[in-house]
């Protein structure tokens, strides 16, 4: 009914998702600025919250940016997840998920940076882009697409390339970054074991509308 008061327990369960939403965003922010070493106080003075509030939340600051990364993960993922065909052929499947992530570097630059100032572990995950890499490339082996005998070391491999993508990207702004990008993911797919004609016509597949799919405007 229209004008009817909320419970106070919602109220106050709303008000505590906000907080700690408003503290991952902060921490994020100081993520992708590579300012890994910021105190507590100024985390939450970039939130808008108190400190009191903080650790209603969170123990300490590690755990605020763990969650600020896997918060990232998920989002990724999520993305990932919505482009998912049933009976696919699993190397189009990585390599549009590549050619994708590779695009968002330029795309969603404070995710991008994120990714890039928490390292490559990362991507040995269990959440986010590491888990789904990993399964393509494992599928992709078992169905004879790719030539992989270690799938793990294979993701290593791919993941050692994407992040170099996205700081070549980050270092030189001039560059395309969606050509980079296929550029990358065709290389990838030769060192897995796709001839290079293949990986040509793999590369040269449309991708869906980034803004449509991430529901945002470039930026």
């Amino acid at each position: 009914m229209a004008g009817a008061e909320v419970p106070a327990g919602n109220r106050l369960e709303r008000r505590k998702m906000q907080t700690r939403a408003a503290l991952v965003r902060a921490a994020q922010g100081f993520i992708a600025a590579g300012n890994l070493n910021a105190p507590v106080l100024e985390i939450t003075q970039a939130a808008d919250v108190g400190m009191g509030s903080f650790y209603n939340h969170f123990e300490s600051k590690e755990e605020l940016f763990e969650a600020a990364v896997n918060d990232t993960l998920d989002q990724l993922g999520a993305l990932l997840d919505k482009l998912s065909v049933d009976g696919e052929d699993p190397a189009l499947t990585f390599a549009r998920s590549f050619r994708i992530v590779g695009r968002l570097f330029r795309h969603l630059p404070e995710t991008s940076r994120v990714l890039l100032n928490t390292g490559l572990t990362l991507m040995h995950s269990d959440r986010g882009l590491g888990p789904r890499a990993l399964r393509d490339i494992t599928v992709a082996a078992e169905a004879g697409r790719f030539t992989v005998a270690d799938p793990e070391l294979a993701l290593s491999v791919a993941a050692g390339a994407l992040m170099g993508l996205g700081q070549l990207l980050r270092t030189q702004p001039e560059r395309d970054g969606a050509e980079s990008s296929d550029h990358a993911t065709r290389g990838v797919l030769v060192m897995l074991g796709l001839p290079p004609e293949e990986a040509d016509e793999i590369c040269a597949q449309p991708l869906p509308d980034l803004d449509e799919l991430i529901g945002t405007d470039a930026g």
